[in-house]
Protein backbone atom coordinates (compact mmCIF):
# COMPACT_ATOMS: atom_id res chain seq x y z
CA UNK A 1 0.00 0.00 0.00
CA UNK A 2 1.14 3.44 -0.67
CA UNK A 3 0.19 7.10 0.42
CA UNK A 4 -0.08 9.94 -2.14
CA UNK A 5 -0.91 13.54 -1.60
CA UNK A 6 -4.85 14.16 -2.58
CA UNK A 7 -4.59 17.15 -5.29
CA UNK A 8 -7.06 18.31 -7.02
CA UNK A 9 -6.95 17.29 -11.22
CA UNK A 10 -6.64 20.90 -12.41
CA UNK A 11 -5.17 24.09 -10.59
CA UNK A 12 -8.17 26.28 -12.32
CA UNK A 13 -11.87 25.23 -13.86
CA UNK A 14 -13.72 28.00 -15.60
CA UNK A 15 -17.12 27.11 -16.63
CA UNK A 16 -17.91 28.64 -19.75
CA UNK A 17 -16.63 29.08 -23.30
CA UNK A 18 -18.57 32.16 -24.24
CA UNK A 19 -16.69 35.35 -24.32
CA UNK A 20 -15.96 35.71 -20.99
CA UNK A 21 -14.65 32.45 -20.31
CA UNK A 22 -12.15 33.20 -23.46
CA UNK A 23 -11.25 35.77 -22.09
CA UNK A 24 -10.56 33.53 -18.75
CA UNK A 25 -8.15 31.35 -20.38
CA UNK A 26 -6.38 33.98 -22.37
CA UNK A 27 -5.76 36.00 -19.36
CA UNK A 28 -4.50 32.88 -17.59
CA UNK A 29 -2.15 32.09 -20.62
CA UNK A 30 -1.04 35.43 -19.82
CA UNK A 31 -0.68 35.07 -16.37
CA UNK A 32 1.62 31.95 -16.78
CA UNK A 33 -1.10 29.89 -15.36
CA UNK A 34 -1.53 26.80 -17.94
CA UNK A 35 -2.97 24.35 -15.15
CA UNK A 36 -6.70 24.96 -16.36
CA UNK A 37 -9.53 23.18 -18.09
CA UNK A 38 -12.53 25.32 -19.57
CA UNK A 39 -15.56 23.35 -19.34
CA UNK A 40 -17.78 23.91 -22.50
CA UNK A 41 -22.14 22.31 -22.24
CA UNK A 42 -22.38 22.96 -25.81
CA UNK A 43 -19.98 21.85 -29.03
CA UNK A 44 -17.85 25.25 -29.97
CA UNK A 45 -16.77 28.35 -28.06
CA UNK A 46 -18.97 31.55 -28.53
CA UNK A 47 -21.83 31.28 -25.97
CA UNK A 48 -24.77 32.99 -27.04
CA UNK A 49 -23.32 33.28 -30.63
CA UNK A 50 -22.87 29.66 -30.93
CA UNK A 51 -26.39 28.88 -29.47
CA UNK A 52 -28.11 31.58 -31.41
CA UNK A 53 -28.40 31.65 -35.01
CA UNK A 54 -32.00 32.86 -35.46
CA UNK A 55 -32.64 35.17 -38.71
CA UNK A 56 -31.35 38.45 -38.58
CA UNK A 57 -28.88 38.04 -35.27
CA UNK A 58 -26.73 40.68 -34.40
CA UNK A 59 -25.46 43.06 -32.21
CA UNK A 60 -26.60 46.07 -31.33
CA UNK A 61 -23.19 47.77 -30.24
CA UNK A 62 -20.90 48.99 -32.68
CA UNK A 63 -17.55 46.62 -33.27
CA UNK A 64 -15.37 48.88 -31.74
CA UNK A 65 -16.66 48.23 -28.41
CA UNK A 66 -17.74 44.50 -29.14
CA UNK A 67 -14.03 42.65 -28.81
CA UNK A 68 -11.25 42.36 -26.53
CA UNK A 69 -8.95 44.86 -25.83
CA UNK A 70 -6.34 42.20 -26.44
CA UNK A 71 -7.71 40.68 -29.57
CA UNK A 72 -9.15 43.93 -31.32
CA UNK A 73 -9.79 43.20 -35.17
CA UNK A 74 -9.56 45.66 -37.63
CA UNK A 75 -11.54 43.49 -40.36
CA UNK A 76 -14.82 44.06 -39.73
CA UNK A 77 -17.52 43.91 -42.21
CA UNK A 78 -20.07 45.87 -41.15
CA UNK A 79 -20.24 48.66 -38.12
CA UNK A 80 -23.14 46.28 -36.10
CA UNK A 81 -21.44 42.68 -37.23
CA UNK A 82 -23.80 40.19 -37.91
CA UNK A 83 -24.20 37.20 -35.86
CA UNK A 84 -22.07 34.66 -37.62
CA UNK A 85 -19.33 36.88 -37.79
CA UNK A 86 -19.56 37.95 -33.82
CA UNK A 87 -19.37 33.67 -33.99
CA UNK A 88 -16.08 33.61 -35.91
CA UNK A 89 -14.23 36.30 -33.86
CA UNK A 90 -14.41 34.21 -31.10
CA UNK A 91 -13.68 31.05 -32.10
CA UNK A 92 -10.38 33.10 -33.81
CA UNK A 93 -9.54 33.91 -30.51
CA UNK A 94 -9.84 31.07 -29.08
CA UNK A 95 -7.35 29.67 -31.60
CA UNK A 96 -5.09 32.37 -31.69
CA UNK A 97 -4.50 31.58 -27.50
CA UNK A 98 -4.45 28.48 -28.10
CA UNK A 99 -7.70 27.23 -25.51
CA UNK A 100 -9.38 24.62 -27.59
CA UNK A 101 -7.00 22.02 -26.38
CA UNK A 102 -8.11 22.94 -22.32
CA UNK A 103 -11.86 22.92 -23.75
CA UNK A 104 -13.86 19.57 -22.69
CA UNK A 105 -17.14 20.29 -24.87
CA UNK A 106 -20.57 18.50 -24.08
CA UNK A 107 -19.64 19.33 -20.22
CA UNK A 108 -22.47 20.27 -18.16
CA UNK A 109 -21.94 21.55 -14.64
CA UNK A 110 -24.58 20.68 -12.74
CA UNK A 111 -23.22 21.30 -9.35
CA UNK A 112 -20.40 22.68 -7.77
CA UNK A 113 -19.30 21.64 -3.99
CA UNK A 114 -16.23 22.93 -1.70
CA UNK A 115 -14.22 20.28 -0.56
CA UNK A 116 -13.80 21.33 3.02
CA UNK A 117 -10.75 19.19 3.64
CA UNK A 118 -8.99 19.33 0.44
CA UNK A 119 -9.41 23.01 -0.21
CA UNK A 120 -10.58 22.71 -3.51
CA UNK A 121 -13.62 22.23 -5.94
CA UNK A 122 -15.72 19.29 -7.43
CA UNK A 123 -17.49 19.92 -10.24
CA UNK A 124 -20.56 17.20 -10.76
CA UNK A 125 -20.94 16.95 -14.27
CA UNK A 126 -24.73 15.76 -16.25
CA UNK A 127 -23.28 12.49 -17.04
CA UNK A 128 -22.23 11.56 -13.42
CA UNK A 129 -18.51 12.45 -13.89
CA UNK A 130 -16.63 14.72 -11.78
CA UNK A 131 -13.81 17.55 -12.14
CA UNK A 132 -11.91 19.22 -9.40
CA UNK A 133 -9.56 22.11 -9.38
CA UNK A 134 -8.12 24.41 -7.12
CA UNK A 135 -9.57 27.75 -8.13
CA UNK A 136 -12.91 28.26 -9.93
CA UNK A 137 -14.01 31.01 -12.37
CA UNK A 138 -17.63 30.77 -13.39
CA UNK A 139 -18.00 32.71 -16.87
CA UNK A 140 -21.75 31.17 -17.38
CA UNK A 141 -22.38 34.96 -18.47
CA UNK A 142 -25.17 36.87 -18.06
CA UNK A 143 -28.53 34.87 -19.71
CA UNK A 144 -27.85 31.79 -17.85
CA UNK A 145 -30.61 29.58 -19.60
CA UNK A 146 -33.51 29.63 -21.65
CA UNK A 147 -36.73 29.91 -19.34
CA UNK A 148 -38.15 26.49 -19.56
CA UNK A 149 -41.54 28.10 -18.20
CA UNK A 150 -42.68 30.25 -20.41
CA UNK A 151 -45.63 31.32 -18.20
CA UNK A 152 -48.58 30.37 -20.59
CA UNK A 153 -50.89 27.60 -20.07
CA UNK A 154 -50.85 24.52 -22.76
CA UNK A 155 -47.02 26.04 -24.23
CA UNK A 156 -46.24 22.08 -24.85
CA UNK A 157 -49.81 21.41 -26.42
CA UNK A 158 -48.71 22.96 -30.10
CA UNK A 159 -48.41 20.50 -32.52
CA UNK A 160 -47.21 22.44 -35.41
CA UNK A 161 -42.99 23.89 -35.52
CA UNK A 162 -41.94 25.30 -32.18
CA UNK A 163 -38.81 27.75 -32.48
CA UNK A 164 -36.97 29.80 -30.03
CA UNK A 165 -33.98 32.00 -30.41
CA UNK A 166 -31.70 29.79 -28.63
CA UNK A 167 -32.61 26.49 -30.12
CA UNK A 168 -33.75 27.53 -33.86
CA UNK A 169 -34.23 25.21 -36.42
CA UNK A 170 -31.70 26.37 -39.42
CA UNK A 171 -33.96 23.46 -41.67
CA UNK A 172 -37.08 24.50 -41.03
CA UNK A 173 -38.61 26.76 -44.22
CA UNK A 174 -40.87 29.54 -42.77
CA UNK A 175 -41.68 30.74 -46.65
CA UNK A 176 -45.48 31.12 -46.90
CA UNK A 177 -46.16 29.74 -43.29
CA UNK A 178 -48.43 31.84 -40.82
CA UNK A 179 -46.07 32.24 -38.28
CA UNK A 180 -46.81 33.64 -34.45
CA UNK A 181 -44.14 35.17 -32.40
CA UNK A 182 -44.91 35.46 -28.87
CA UNK A 183 -42.46 38.17 -26.98
CA UNK A 184 -41.03 41.71 -28.26
CA UNK A 185 -37.44 42.09 -26.80
CA UNK A 186 -34.08 41.87 -28.60
CA UNK A 187 -34.33 38.81 -30.00
CA UNK A 188 -37.57 39.08 -31.44
CA UNK A 189 -36.76 42.57 -32.74
CA UNK A 190 -34.13 40.75 -34.84
CA UNK A 191 -36.50 38.56 -35.81
CA UNK A 192 -39.40 40.08 -37.17
CA UNK A 193 -38.09 42.19 -39.90
CA UNK A 194 -36.35 39.53 -41.07
CA UNK A 195 -38.86 37.02 -42.12
CA UNK A 196 -41.74 39.00 -42.31
CA UNK A 197 -40.94 39.25 -46.34
CA UNK A 198 -41.14 35.79 -46.37
CA UNK A 199 -43.98 34.32 -44.39
CA UNK A 200 -47.63 34.40 -45.33
CA UNK A 201 -48.73 35.72 -41.86
CA UNK A 202 -46.90 36.98 -39.11
CA UNK A 203 -48.83 37.85 -35.96
CA UNK A 204 -46.78 39.18 -32.72
CA UNK A 205 -48.14 38.91 -29.32
CA UNK A 206 -46.87 41.74 -27.28
CA UNK A 207 -46.93 42.15 -23.75
CA UNK A 208 -44.89 44.76 -23.31
CA UNK A 209 -43.48 47.37 -26.18
CA UNK A 210 -40.16 48.01 -26.61
CA UNK A 211 -37.92 51.14 -27.34
CA UNK A 212 -36.50 50.82 -30.49
CA UNK A 213 -34.41 53.73 -32.27
CA UNK A 214 -32.88 53.08 -35.74
CA UNK A 215 -29.66 50.86 -36.33
CA UNK A 216 -26.84 53.34 -38.26
CA UNK A 217 -25.44 50.12 -39.09
CA UNK A 218 -23.28 50.35 -42.66
CA UNK A 219 -20.38 47.97 -44.89
CA UNK A 220 -17.18 49.19 -43.40
CA UNK A 221 -15.19 50.46 -46.03
CA UNK A 222 -11.89 49.08 -47.01
CA UNK A 223 -10.24 52.58 -46.35
CA UNK A 224 -12.29 52.50 -42.72
CA UNK A 225 -10.80 49.07 -42.09
CA UNK A 226 -7.21 50.23 -43.02
CA UNK A 227 -7.52 53.14 -40.48
CA UNK A 228 -8.45 50.81 -37.74
CA UNK A 229 -5.73 48.45 -38.62
CA UNK A 230 -3.56 51.41 -37.55
CA UNK A 231 -2.13 51.41 -33.84
CA UNK A 232 -3.90 53.19 -31.54
CA UNK A 233 -6.77 54.05 -33.74
CA UNK A 234 -9.29 51.32 -32.27
CA UNK A 235 -8.51 52.05 -28.37
CA UNK A 236 -9.39 55.92 -29.05
CA UNK A 237 -12.38 55.57 -30.53
CA UNK A 238 -13.60 52.88 -27.89
CA UNK A 239 -11.87 55.26 -25.18
CA UNK A 240 -14.47 57.82 -26.40
CA UNK A 241 -17.41 55.68 -25.69
CA UNK A 242 -16.78 54.85 -22.58
CA UNK A 243 -16.10 58.10 -21.39
CA UNK A 244 -19.70 58.66 -22.76
CA UNK A 245 -21.33 56.06 -21.18
CA UNK A 246 -19.65 56.84 -17.33
CA UNK A 247 -20.29 60.25 -17.69
CA UNK A 248 -23.55 58.70 -17.96
CA UNK A 249 -23.90 56.77 -15.16
CA UNK A 250 -22.22 58.69 -13.04
CA UNK A 251 -24.98 61.58 -14.01
CA UNK A 252 -27.27 59.34 -12.17
CA UNK A 253 -25.97 57.30 -9.32
CA UNK A 254 -23.10 60.35 -7.96
CA UNK A 255 -25.14 63.44 -7.31
CA UNK A 256 -27.91 63.03 -4.03
CA UNK A 257 -31.02 61.28 -5.23
CA UNK A 258 -33.04 64.85 -3.96
CA UNK A 259 -31.46 66.38 -7.23
CA UNK A 260 -31.45 63.05 -9.43
CA UNK A 261 -34.62 62.13 -9.10
CA UNK A 262 -36.76 64.86 -10.69
CA UNK A 263 -34.57 64.75 -13.87
CA UNK A 264 -35.38 61.25 -14.25
CA UNK A 265 -38.72 61.84 -14.29
CA UNK A 266 -38.39 65.07 -16.29
CA UNK A 267 -36.23 62.72 -18.54
CA UNK A 268 -38.78 60.08 -19.19
CA UNK A 269 -41.56 62.42 -19.47
CA UNK A 270 -39.96 64.22 -22.70
CA UNK A 271 -38.10 60.74 -24.02
CA UNK A 272 -41.44 59.28 -23.73
CA UNK A 273 -43.36 61.94 -25.73
CA UNK A 274 -40.89 62.37 -28.38
CA UNK A 275 -40.50 58.60 -28.95
CA UNK A 276 -44.65 58.54 -29.23
CA UNK A 277 -44.51 61.33 -32.09
CA UNK A 278 -40.92 59.24 -33.49
CA UNK A 279 -43.43 55.88 -33.77
CA UNK A 280 -46.37 57.41 -35.22
CA UNK A 281 -44.21 59.27 -38.31
CA UNK A 282 -42.79 55.47 -38.85
CA UNK A 283 -46.21 53.42 -38.27
CA UNK A 284 -49.13 53.99 -40.45
CA UNK A 285 -51.98 52.71 -38.36
CA UNK A 286 -52.33 55.58 -35.53
CA UNK A 287 -53.86 52.70 -33.60
CA UNK A 288 -51.10 50.23 -33.70
CA UNK A 289 -48.66 53.19 -33.47
CA UNK A 290 -50.11 53.37 -30.07
CA UNK A 291 -49.85 50.11 -28.93
CA UNK A 292 -45.81 50.22 -29.78
CA UNK A 293 -45.43 53.30 -27.61
CA UNK A 294 -44.07 52.36 -24.52
CA UNK A 295 -45.39 53.86 -21.17
CA UNK A 296 -42.02 53.53 -19.70
CA UNK A 297 -38.40 55.34 -20.05
CA UNK A 298 -35.56 54.55 -21.85
CA UNK A 299 -33.37 52.79 -18.97
CA UNK A 300 -36.35 50.98 -17.77
CA UNK A 301 -36.13 47.70 -20.14
CA UNK A 302 -32.95 47.45 -22.61
CA UNK A 303 -33.84 49.22 -25.28
CA UNK A 304 -33.19 47.92 -29.16
CA UNK A 305 -31.88 49.32 -32.27
CA UNK A 306 -33.61 48.19 -35.00
CA UNK A 307 -34.06 49.96 -38.63
CA UNK A 308 -36.84 47.55 -39.78
CA UNK A 309 -38.64 46.89 -36.46
CA UNK A 310 -41.28 49.23 -36.53
CA UNK A 311 -41.67 49.40 -40.71
CA UNK A 312 -42.58 45.92 -40.37
CA UNK A 313 -46.09 46.49 -39.28
CA UNK A 314 -46.49 48.82 -42.06
CA UNK A 315 -46.60 45.44 -43.83
CA UNK A 316 -50.04 44.17 -44.93
CA UNK A 317 -49.12 40.25 -43.64
CA UNK A 318 -47.87 41.60 -39.66
CA UNK A 319 -50.45 41.72 -37.69
CA UNK A 320 -49.95 43.58 -33.78
CA UNK A 321 -51.69 41.90 -30.79
CA UNK A 322 -51.64 42.96 -27.39
CA UNK A 323 -54.58 41.04 -26.24
CA UNK A 324 -53.30 38.85 -23.12
CA UNK A 325 -52.75 35.54 -23.80
CA UNK A 326 -55.08 33.02 -22.55
CA UNK A 327 -53.75 29.89 -23.98
CA UNK A 328 -51.84 28.26 -26.93
CA UNK A 329 -53.41 24.85 -27.97
CA UNK A 330 -52.65 22.33 -30.20
CA UNK A 331 -52.99 24.69 -33.77
CA UNK A 332 -52.19 28.04 -32.31
CA UNK A 333 -52.42 31.03 -29.61
CA UNK A 334 -56.04 31.89 -28.11
CA UNK A 335 -55.91 35.46 -26.66
CA UNK A 336 -58.61 36.46 -23.42
CA UNK A 337 -60.83 37.95 -26.15
CA UNK A 338 -62.02 34.22 -27.16
CA UNK A 339 -59.62 34.45 -30.62
CA UNK A 340 -57.77 31.25 -31.97
CA UNK A 341 -54.91 32.48 -34.12
CA UNK A 342 -54.35 29.21 -36.01
CA UNK A 343 -50.51 29.14 -36.35
CA UNK A 344 -47.84 26.56 -38.81
CA UNK A 345 -45.27 27.49 -36.45
CA UNK A 346 -45.16 29.60 -33.34
CA UNK A 347 -42.20 31.57 -32.04
CA UNK A 348 -41.50 31.84 -28.28
CA UNK A 349 -39.09 34.56 -27.97
CA UNK A 350 -39.95 34.62 -24.01
CA UNK A 351 -36.41 35.07 -22.69
CA UNK A 352 -34.28 33.96 -20.33
CA UNK A 353 -33.53 33.50 -16.67
CA UNK A 354 -30.73 36.12 -15.49
CA UNK A 355 -28.01 35.88 -13.42
CA UNK A 356 -29.25 39.31 -11.30
CA UNK A 357 -32.57 37.06 -9.84
CA UNK A 358 -32.40 34.78 -7.05
CA UNK A 359 -34.74 32.24 -8.87
CA UNK A 360 -31.52 31.50 -11.17
CA UNK A 361 -29.47 30.15 -8.65
CA UNK A 362 -30.86 26.44 -7.36
CA UNK A 363 -30.67 25.72 -3.79
CA UNK A 364 -27.84 22.98 -3.47
CA UNK A 365 -25.93 23.32 -6.90
CA UNK A 366 -23.15 25.96 -5.71
CA UNK A 367 -22.60 24.96 -2.31
CA UNK A 368 -18.99 26.08 -0.23
CA UNK A 369 -17.60 26.32 2.72
CA UNK A 370 -19.17 24.62 6.11
CA UNK A 371 -22.36 23.98 3.80
CA UNK A 372 -22.52 27.80 2.18
CA UNK A 373 -25.63 27.55 -0.11
CA UNK A 374 -25.28 30.15 -2.25
CA UNK A 375 -28.83 29.99 -3.17
CA UNK A 376 -29.85 30.02 0.20
CA UNK A 377 -27.93 33.24 0.43
CA UNK A 378 -29.03 35.01 -2.34
CA UNK A 379 -33.01 34.37 -1.57
CA UNK A 380 -32.72 35.02 2.17
CA UNK A 381 -29.38 38.11 2.08
CA UNK A 382 -30.37 39.54 -1.45
CA UNK A 383 -27.73 39.49 -4.22
CA UNK A 384 -24.34 40.93 -3.29
CA UNK A 385 -21.11 40.00 -4.31
CA UNK A 386 -17.52 42.05 -3.67
CA UNK A 387 -16.83 44.02 -6.55
CA UNK A 388 -19.17 41.59 -8.21
CA UNK A 389 -17.06 38.40 -8.54
CA UNK A 390 -16.56 37.26 -5.09
CA UNK A 391 -19.11 36.02 -2.19
CA UNK A 392 -17.47 35.42 1.39
CA UNK A 393 -18.32 31.46 1.96
CA UNK A 394 -17.19 30.38 -1.60
CA UNK A 395 -12.98 30.24 -1.10
CA UNK A 396 -10.93 30.20 -4.06
CA UNK A 397 -14.25 31.05 -6.30
CA UNK A 398 -15.09 33.59 -8.80
CA UNK A 399 -17.60 34.82 -10.70
CA UNK A 400 -17.01 37.10 -14.20
CA UNK A 401 -20.98 38.20 -14.22
CA UNK A 402 -22.04 39.04 -10.80
CA UNK A 403 -24.56 41.18 -8.89
CA UNK A 404 -24.28 44.77 -9.28
CA UNK A 405 -21.59 44.04 -12.93
CA UNK A 406 -22.78 46.30 -16.09
CA UNK A 407 -21.79 49.77 -16.10
CA UNK A 408 -22.96 49.74 -19.98
CA UNK A 409 -19.55 49.18 -21.97
CA UNK A 410 -18.83 46.62 -24.18
CA UNK A 411 -19.61 42.87 -23.05
CA UNK A 412 -15.51 42.16 -23.85
CA UNK A 413 -14.58 45.24 -21.29
CA UNK A 414 -16.36 43.88 -18.59
CA UNK A 415 -15.55 40.36 -18.92
CA UNK A 416 -12.03 41.46 -19.27
CA UNK A 417 -11.80 43.80 -15.66
CA UNK A 418 -13.73 40.82 -13.94
CA UNK A 419 -10.87 38.34 -15.58
CA UNK A 420 -8.11 40.39 -14.16
CA UNK A 421 -9.57 40.43 -10.33
CA UNK A 422 -10.25 36.74 -10.45
CA UNK A 423 -6.49 35.90 -11.72
CA UNK A 424 -5.05 38.95 -9.50
CA UNK A 425 -6.39 36.72 -6.41
CA UNK A 426 -5.34 33.65 -8.17
CA UNK A 427 -2.06 34.68 -8.77
CA UNK A 428 -1.67 36.23 -4.58
CA UNK A 429 -2.99 33.53 -3.41
CA UNK A 430 0.14 31.42 -5.61
CA UNK A 431 2.85 33.72 -4.79
CA UNK A 432 1.85 33.45 -0.90
CA UNK A 433 2.41 29.94 -1.11
CA UNK A 434 -1.18 29.36 -0.15
CA UNK A 435 -4.01 27.26 -1.14
CA UNK A 436 -7.34 29.03 0.12
CA UNK A 437 -8.14 32.66 -1.05
CA UNK A 438 -11.18 33.90 0.48
CA UNK A 439 -12.93 37.30 0.48
CA UNK A 440 -13.41 38.74 4.11
CA UNK A 441 -16.42 38.82 5.69
CA UNK A 442 -15.94 42.63 6.97
CA UNK A 443 -14.50 43.10 3.23
CA UNK A 444 -17.55 41.89 1.18
CA UNK A 445 -20.27 43.52 3.74
CA UNK A 446 -18.61 46.88 3.80
CA UNK A 447 -18.58 46.73 -0.01
CA UNK A 448 -22.40 45.77 -0.59
CA UNK A 449 -23.29 48.66 2.16
CA UNK A 450 -21.72 51.18 0.14
CA UNK A 451 -22.76 49.88 -3.13
CA UNK A 452 -26.51 49.60 -2.14
CA UNK A 453 -26.29 52.52 -0.94
CA UNK A 454 -25.06 54.43 -4.15
CA UNK A 455 -27.73 52.93 -5.90
CA UNK A 456 -30.66 54.86 -4.62
CA UNK A 457 -31.40 56.39 -7.46
CA UNK A 458 -31.86 53.49 -9.94
CA UNK A 459 -33.61 51.54 -7.53
CA UNK A 460 -35.97 54.73 -7.69
CA UNK A 461 -35.91 54.73 -11.31
CA UNK A 462 -36.35 51.28 -11.75
CA UNK A 463 -38.77 49.90 -9.02
CA UNK A 464 -40.88 53.30 -7.94
CA UNK A 465 -40.67 55.52 -11.55
CA UNK A 466 -40.97 52.42 -13.72
CA UNK A 467 -42.24 49.57 -11.57
CA UNK A 468 -45.33 48.91 -13.86
CA UNK A 469 -42.60 47.51 -16.88
CA UNK A 470 -41.58 44.35 -16.14
CA UNK A 471 -37.30 44.32 -16.75
CA UNK A 472 -34.60 42.47 -15.65
CA UNK A 473 -32.83 45.41 -14.78
CA UNK A 474 -34.93 45.08 -12.26
CA UNK A 475 -34.83 41.57 -10.09
CA UNK A 476 -37.64 39.95 -8.38
CA UNK A 477 -36.63 41.07 -4.89
CA UNK A 478 -36.68 44.75 -6.35
CA UNK A 479 -33.59 45.88 -6.63
CA UNK A 480 -31.31 46.53 -9.40
CA UNK A 481 -28.72 43.86 -9.19
CA UNK A 482 -27.98 43.93 -12.68
CA UNK A 483 -26.60 47.25 -13.20
CA UNK A 484 -23.38 48.80 -10.85
CA UNK A 485 -23.89 52.16 -9.82
CA UNK A 486 -20.63 53.38 -10.48
CA UNK A 487 -18.85 54.70 -13.70
CA UNK A 488 -16.92 51.95 -16.13
CA UNK A 489 -13.34 53.32 -14.93
CA UNK A 490 -14.01 53.77 -11.32
CA UNK A 491 -15.18 49.31 -11.71
CA UNK A 492 -12.29 48.57 -13.62
CA UNK A 493 -9.92 50.27 -10.89
CA UNK A 494 -12.05 48.79 -8.40
CA UNK A 495 -11.26 45.41 -9.96
CA UNK A 496 -7.98 45.44 -11.00
CA UNK A 497 -6.37 47.36 -7.76
CA UNK A 498 -8.75 46.17 -5.05
CA UNK A 499 -6.68 45.73 -2.21
CA UNK A 500 -5.19 42.30 -1.50
CA UNK A 501 -5.73 42.38 1.76
CA UNK A 502 -9.30 42.00 1.76
CA UNK A 503 -9.03 38.16 0.97
CA UNK A 504 -7.80 36.01 3.41
CA UNK A 505 -5.37 33.73 2.80
CA UNK A 506 -4.81 30.30 3.97
CA UNK A 507 -1.68 28.23 3.52
CA UNK A 508 -2.07 24.35 4.61
CA UNK A 509 0.68 22.62 6.53
CA UNK A 510 1.49 19.16 3.68
CA UNK A 511 0.62 16.88 6.51
CA UNK A 512 -2.99 18.92 6.91
CA UNK A 513 -3.47 17.79 3.15
CA UNK A 514 -5.93 14.45 2.96
CA UNK A 515 -4.23 10.92 1.66
CA UNK A 516 -5.25 8.45 -0.67
CA UNK A 517 -4.66 5.22 -0.51
CA UNK A 518 -4.11 2.90 -3.38
CA UNK A 519 -2.82 -0.91 -3.77
CA UNK A 520 0.35 -1.60 -5.60
CA UNK A 521 1.48 -4.56 -6.90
Amino acid sequence: MTLSKSEPQYEVAVIGAGPAGIAAGAKLRKAGIDDFVILERADDVGGSWHENHYPGLGVDVPAIAYQYSFARNANWSRFFPRGEEVKQYHVDVARRFDLYPRIRFGSNVEREEWHDVGRYWTLHLDDGSTITARFLISAIGAFVRPKEDVGIAGAKSFKGKVLRPSSWDDEYDLTGKTVGIIGTGASAVQIIPTIAPDVAQLTVFQRTPVWSVPKPDFTVPRPVQRAFAIPGVQPALHGVALVAMDLLFRSIVKPPPRFVNPTLNKFDAVTIAAYKRFVRRVVSDPQTAAKLSPNFGLLAKRPTMSSGYLKAYNRDNVTLITDPIEKITPTGVKTRAGVLHKLDALILATGYEVFSDPETYRPGTIVGRDGFDLAKFYNEDGLQAYESVSVHGLPNRWTLCGPYSWTGSGWHSFVEMTADHAIRAITETRRRGAQVCEIRKDAADAYHARTYERGASLRYYLADLNGHVPTYYRNSQGDTTYLRPAGFFEASHGNRKFPLDDYRYERVAENALPTTISATA
